[in-house]
């Protein structure tokens, strides 16, 4: 199985990054528009050939992991506007929706994680001594270095997006394994909004557009 990748910024993503590293400033970042720090990419099987799948079928949920653990599945009214955008996709490229009992050709996942992290910070910071930082020659120390007791700091940070997986069903083999043959990872501040689904979901059928159906 050969995989090949896709990342799409957001058009305004790329000038803001210039930016961030021209700046002195430690949160350029925090400049971004909520859309401009998402990012969407897409894997594919290259082997595949998806003229030949015809059927498809979406889950009835949306599995929920936190903290690289399943919390259960859930269908509120932002999910279930999600399965229909996504369902519509695939029939704009020719799909047709079965029921899952109807031995569709492809089966389609969604997922949301959602993973907070505690991470460790060192006091004073590592550039301390470094070239470039305050020479104690200044006030007059001259081949001295600068000493502070080491200090841990605790802090932590949350990760949020979303993945849409394609599975071969019409192919499933002998080894009892399913082969994903398309893949794509939704991250960024608000992407699990449902009121952002319409364009998040556009924007990754649009950077795939070998998504067709040769019936």
């Amino acid at each position: 199985m050969k995989i090949s990748s896709r990342l799409t910024l957001p058009a305004l993503l790329l000038p803001a990054a210039v930016l961030f590293f021209s700046s002195c400033g430690k949160n350029a970042l925090n400049n971004l528009s909520n859309e401009e720090t998402r990012i969407y990419i897409t894997n594919r099987d290259s082997t595949a050939n998806f003229l030949s799948y015809k059927t498809f079928s979406i889950v009835d949920s949306v599995a929920v992991i936190q903290n690289n653990q399943q919390a259960g599945m859930e269908l509120t009214a932002g999910d279930a506007q999600l399965l229909q955008l996504i369902t519509v996709q695939m029939e704009h490229r020719g799909y047709v929706l079965v029921n899952k009992n109807q031995n569709p050709d492809l089966g389609i996942n969604v997922t949301y994680i959602a993973n907070t992290y505690t991470n460790i910070v060192q006091y004073p910071y590592d550039w301390w001594n470094t070239p470039g930082y305050w020479d104690p020659n200044y006030w007059g120390y001259g081949g001295y270095s600068y000493y502070f007791p080491p200090v841990f700091g605790l802090y932590q940070t949350n990760e949020n997006y979303m993945t849409i997986d394609l599975i071969d069903l019409k192919n499933a083999g002998q080894d009892k394994q399913l082969d994903a043959v398309w893949n794509a990872t939704l991250k960024g501040e608000q992407v699990l909004n449902p009121s952002n689904y319409p364009s998040e979901v556009q924007a990754i059928f649009a950077q795939s557009p070998y998504l067709q159906s040769g019936k």
